[in-house]
């Protein structure tokens, strides 16, 4: 609005995501809202590793981010660098190289990618997962580029599925790499209802391994 003029370095720290018997009131996944903001740019580590790291970028950033973790990465644990380092905004990560297909997830849907991937390994199916890490900017490069060598590709997201980020990666890719694929996209999400207060209910609206190995096998 004032042609970037004015700086604004605003880091809104959040939770986000299901999985813990919440009910809808304290278990959305509202990225796609934030991600839809011109101007606004939306961070969703994985690991302690990114955490950090993108947290530092988005602290010393000029623009307003939205920085969400899953409520359910918390008792994570993983390696983190010695010292000072930071994660550049706006940069995917290939978490797991592969030559069949492609999952393109980001937080907490990319530890059940690269499970699902170990398992499918065992059966001769070769998945490269990357971990998007950033919303807007989405580094659709990385994706691209990974599209083309294994021609599938399938979205893990837990948000909805309407509307939603696996969306709009799936028309980017179709708009810049259709000749590359070899399957329609496959798009795996959080079905279309109000997250259930019974356990037992939200485990069968959510992704997990299982619905991954699931949508691999149809694609490949």
């Amino acid at each position: 609005m004032r042609g970037g003029q004015v700086r604004v370095p605003l880091v809104l720290r959040t939770q986000g995501g299901a999985g813990k018997s919440y009910g809808a009131q304290h278990s959305q996944s509202l990225e796609g809202w934030f991600a839809g903001t011109p101007g606004l740019k939306v961070v969703m580590p994985s690991t302690p590793r990114d955490a950090k790291g993108l947290l530092k970028s988005s602290i010393r950033e000029d623009n307003p981010i939205m920085f969400i973790e899953h409520k359910l990465l918390y008792n994570n644990k993983g390696e983190i660098p010695i010292g000072d380092y930071t994660i550049p905004i706006g940069k995917a990560e290939v978490k797991r190289k592969g030559n069949d297909i492609t999952i393109a997830t980001y937080s907490r849907m990319v530890l059940f990618a690269l499970e699902a991937a170990l398992l499918l390994e065992k059966e001769g199916i070769d998945v490269e997962v990357i971990d998007l890490r950033t919303l807007s900017p989405l580094d659709i490069n990385t994706v691209l580029d990974s599209v083309k060598k294994t021609g599938h590709l399938l979205t893990v997201e837990e948000g909805n599925k309407s509307f939603g980020v696996g969306a709009e990666i799936s028309a980017r890719v179709v708009e810049k790499a259709f000749d590359s694929l070899d399957a329609p996209i496959r798009r795996l999400a959080t079905k279309d209802i109000p997250i259930p207060f019974s356990r037992n209910l939200e485990r069968a609206i959510l992704p997990d391994t299982e619905q991954i190995i699931s949508e691999v096998k149809k694609l490949v």
